[in-house]
């Protein structure tokens, strides 16, 4: 059977950061879908078309990931796609905290599919969606940041 992982997030947007995880993950299984959660009550940072857009782009020279949207539990996501695997990555001990938190949660629920977290490149440590929308509100220039 397959390996395939479910890298979920908003995205909103994806930095360097998931972009350098997302590469070290890509030996790791045969399929990685990046799935962007779709949430209509939350105006994003990009529009949805955008992100995607972007993510295809980005990932153009790695055939064996995809791009989705979805908006629903990651776990039904995962079994509606076939994915045994919940990709995710951390920066830091808080990162950890919580991704454990939703990783004990999925693991109740979805007792078959399994969470594999990465570990950051110190490098991208920093860098976060939600840095990059503070700095882009405050004029900055991001685009070294974002894919």
């Amino acid at each position: 059977m397959p390996r395939t992982a479910i890298f979920p997030g908003s995205f909103d947007p994806m930095t360097t950061g998931h972009l350098a995880l997302l590469r070290r993950a890509v030996p790791l299984f045969d399929k990685i879908i990046v799935a962007v959660g779709v949430n209509i009550d939350k105006k994003g940072y990009l529009p949805l078309d955008e992100r995607i857009g972007r993510i295809r782009r980005a990932v153009a020279d790695m055939p064996q990931v995809e791009v989705d949207t979805y908006d629903c539990l990651t776990t039904d996501f995962c079994r509606r796609k076939g994915a045994g695997y919940i990709l995710r990555g951390v920066r830091d001990s808080s990162d950890f905290a919580y991704e454990q938190k939703i990783a004990d949660i999925n693991r109740l629920i979805a007792p078959d599919i399994e969470t594999v977290i990465l570990l950051a490149e110190p490098r991208y440590a920093a860098i976060s969606s939600s840095m990059v929308r503070e700095l882009a509100a405050f004029g900055k220039d991001v685009n070294e940041y974002i894919v």
